[in-house]
């Protein structure tokens, strides 16, 4: 099946709001096993609306449509795919009720405009709408075609795909398609050369997305039914997972903080934290995960040289004769949260994020990372080396990503990436 997706509104034209839905509908339709063609963003106009429509309608199976669908005279979304498609609206008395009462709920009274979205298809169907006052719409030619219209607002789009859209189009299939992803750290070229094989199978298919420090492959499989395709995709990223090692470390999650998190939940372990050019971020997205304070007690933010005196205990000296950008003022961090908080680990961050501060032999995106462990003793030191993507932002997020990924590896007992390991009480040497 072959779609587009076309999301209405002047205000995606003019940048005052972000286009979600397009990526929640293409990540939707890519797991059904539907390729989309295009993805199209048009005003609030008919007429460029109804040539974009009709030249959709002519080359693609089905079209999915969110916004248009408000009481205002703009939102003509509805109208003009009817026209297209050869149908005509009527007033649902039904759904006219339902929009009083969701007004009624709220202390208000619908105006005259609302009526305009109790309009559904005659010939095609309408899509409830349980999270908002305008109803969505299913239209069909004679041929098959099909497309099926959404709000705007993505609580609603989202739970009308979920509860209306999705359950018609799985009825169409005939198998079952189930998708799973496997969150890997590092970068899309290095990854995809390396598993390039994988990518070439029909089923399951595979297809990497790149992220910020980390990349994703999803892998999709059709079988006559759920287990059978979910076994397939389990069987694929085993072998994904064969050649990319520890960098592989998780399926279908968020992130690598929940990851992270859950981890140390296993093992029964308590992690801290000691931040400076990270300002808090690891600290962030570790508290952003549900149940994270059962492994995750104390954070500190030293971004001053005294906050690191004084909280973390680092020597002044240290800090002197060093500068606080070093290997061994990040060691001493480590050492300084696990004292200070009692935690099982720690990750330290000391570092240039920029733009300005370069010192000698260390530019803008030179980072120390320092990972402790109060079971051994030791400590795991590295310098990253983010200097070639200069955004003070992606530095940040870089470095917070390593630090997450350097407490994964010191729970489960792997080697730190590209990091010298101190004994208990040795100084870190300047690298």
């Amino acid at each position: 099946m072959i779609a587009e997706i076309i999301c209405v509104g002047t205000e995606l034209l003019l940048g005052d709001i972000v286009n979600s839905n397009a990526q929640f509908l293409s990540r939707e339709l890519a797991e059904l096993g539907v390729t989309v063609l295009h993805q199209h963003v048009v005003g609030d106009n008919p007429a460029r609306l109804r040539a974009l429509v009709q030249e959709a309608k002519d080359r693609s199976d089905l079209l999915v449509f969110s916004g248009g669908l408000g009481p205002t005279a703009d939102d003509l979304t509805k109208e003009t795919v009817a026209e297209v498609f050869g149908d005509t609206l009527h007033f649902d008395a039904e759904e006219w009720a339902k929009i009083e009462a969701f007004f009624a709920r709220t202390g208000r009274r619908p105006t005259a405009n609302n009526r305009k979205q109790a309009m559904v298809p005659t010939r095609g169907r309408k899509l409830p709408n349980a999270h908002g006052t305008a109803p969505g719409a299913w239209f069909e030619d004679a041929q098959g075609r099909a497309a099926a219209l959404l709000p705007g607002v993505p609580h609603e789009m989202k739970a009308m795909w979920t509860e209306d859209v999705r359950p018609i189009l799985e009825a169409r299939q005939n198998c079952t398609i189930h998708s799973m992803t496997l969150r890997v750290l590092g970068g899309e070229s290095d990854i995809a050369s390396r598993v390039a094989p994988l990518f070439e199978s029909a089923n399951p298919t595979a297809a990497i997305y790149c992220k910020t420090g980390e990349s994703e492959i999803r892998v999709t499989a059709r079988a006559a039914n759920r287990a059978a395709a979910e076994a397939a995709c389990r069987a694929r990223i085993e072998e994904f997972r064969a050649i990319l090692g520890d960098n592989a470390y998780d399926v279908d999650v968020p992130g690598l903080a929940y990851t992270v998190v859950r981890t140390l939940r296993e093992r029964g372990l308590q992690a801290a934290t000691a931040e400076s050019c990270t300002g808090g971020l690891v600290a962030e997205q570790l508290t952003a995960v549900p149940g994270a304070s059962e492994v995750f007690g104390t954070g500190f933010v030293t971004y001053a040289a005294a906050a690191k005196t004084r909280l973390l205990g680092v020597d002044p000296a240290l800090i002197e004769r060093c500068n606080v950008v070093s290997a061994p003022v990040a060691a001493a961090m480590a050492r300084g949260a696990l004292a200070a908080s009692g935690a099982d680990l720690s990750v330290a961050l000391t570092g240039l994020a920029g733009p300005g501060g370069a010192l000698p032999g260390k530019p803008v995106g030179t980072v120390y990372l320092a990972g402790g462990d109060a079971r051994t003793g030791c400590v795991h030191v590295a310098r990253l080396n983010l200097c070639g993507y200069g955004d003070r932002t992606i530095i940040r997020a870089r470095a917070a990503l390593q630090a997450l990924d350097l407490l994964r590896r010191m729970a489960l007992g792997l080697a730190p990436v590209n990091a010298v390991t101190l004994a208990p009480g040795q100084q870190a040497p300047e690298l």
